[in-house]
């Protein structure tokens, strides 16, 4: 593991009706749904930990504090920009910002945690067995 305060990731896509309140369930309107701009910013996270990671490892998202201030329509791009503001062992947190063609629509904090990969699928795993 190699990571370093200042880390940034970015991820993009475009609105379409697949990612939209009205389609995912989040609201009734063809705008960019909260839940996709979450996922956004997280993939955002994710890709700036490209690389800096060593075999086998991966990393979860544990939290999530973002406001989504801005609405998108159908056909504009969107896209999210992360950057590492600080670790502490396997906690890493990041501040997260989420853009369309016009500007700024959310920002927030996002923390992830560095798991194991292996031993973090054989827990999960394990919940079948006990439940």
């Amino acid at each position: 593991m190699s990571v370093a305060i200042g880390l940034k990731g970015r991820a993009e896509t475009a609105v379409v009706h697949e990612n939209t309140a009205a389609a995912v369930g989040s609201g009734l309107l063809p705008v960019f749904a909260t839940p996709m701009m979450v996922a956004l910013m997280e993939n955002a996270a994710v890709n700036a930990l490209e690389g800096h990671l060593a075999d086998g490892e991966g990393s979860v998202g544990t939290r999530l504090d973002i406001s989504h201030d801005a609405a998108t329509p159908v056909g504009m791009k969107v896209w999210a920009e992360a950057e590492l503001t600080a670790a502490e062992g396997r906690a890493l947190t990041f501040t997260v910002c989420a853009f369309d063609e016009s500007g700024p629509i959310g920002k927030g904090l996002h923390q992830r945690f560095i798991i194991d990969n292996e031993r973090f699928m054989a827990k999960v795993e394990r919940k079948k067995s006990e439940g």
